[in-house]
């Protein structure tokens, strides 16, 4: 198991990791690096924005009348190669959420957390989750080149501090919007380890037009509000 720790250039350290185990924990997929993907991340972005410019103005009513709160939730996520950035997602839940944490189960294994019946999410939360809203904030990040439209979900600080070797191999790609995991079972999967298994999985079938296939996926699931909690 490896330990991280923010550095001065703010990128992420991961001690007692040999040289060997580096270089294969922090080798970019070839996704990174393709024209293609980030041509398709670039278009889907503006349009993805455009959306959010028209969406905007409701969606803010609606969370400030269902619950008392700002419009957006923000949280530090890492992303490629373990590099620290933050997210913003239109606000699903009660503004004390991190503080009630604590009083909900988790309802699956590992490291990451769920729960079907979370009291604390808003009644306009669950539609914005149901119907992904809550995540198109996120185009920004994709068109300044944080993440991807497609790609691993963008793990919190408190799951990668227990990441092992294999875990940290999903972070090769950078963070998506949709993936693997999202047109493949989504809120179905109870276990972190079937989520990293879909990680690895992208990577190694991973092409271009792979990810015009699970970008059209991901919209039928939407659609068909197919998976969410």
């Amino acid at each position: 198991m490896y330990e991280i720790s923010s550095c001065t250039s703010c990128t992420t350290v991961i001690e007692g990791a040999t040289t060997d185990t580096w270089e294969l924990l922090l080798t970019p997929h070839a996704s990174v690096n393709s024209k293609f993907k980030r041509f398709l991340d670039i278009v889907g972005s503006l349009v993805g924005l455009l959306i959010l410019a028209i969406l905007f103005v409701p969606i803010a009513i609606a969370i400030k009348i269902d619950s008392p709160g700002p419009i957006f939730f923000t949280q530090e996520r890492y992303g490629l190669n373990g590099v620290p950035f933050r997210i913003r997602k239109f606000r699903s839940m009660v503004s004390d959420a991190e503080k009630l944490k604590s009083l909900v189960q988790n309802e699956v294994n590992g490291l990451i957390f769920k729960n079907k019946s979370d009291f604390r999410v808003t009644k306009i939360g669950r539609f914005l989750r149901s119907t992904s809203l809550d995540e198109i904030p996120q185009f920004w990040n994709v068109l300044v080149g944080e993440m991807s439209l497609v790609g691993t979900r963008p793990p919190t600080a408190d799951e990668v501090v227990h990441y092992n070797q294999r875990h940290w191999q999903r972070l090769n790609v950078k963070p998506g919007l949709t993936g693997e995991w999202q047109v493949n079972g989504r809120s179905h999967i109870k276990d972190f380890e079937q989520v990293v298994d879909l990680d690895l999985q992208y990577q190694k079938k991973w092409y271009p037009m792979y990810d015009v296939l699970l970008i059209v996926k991901t919209f039928f699931m939407i659609i068909g509000r197919v998976g969410a909690f």
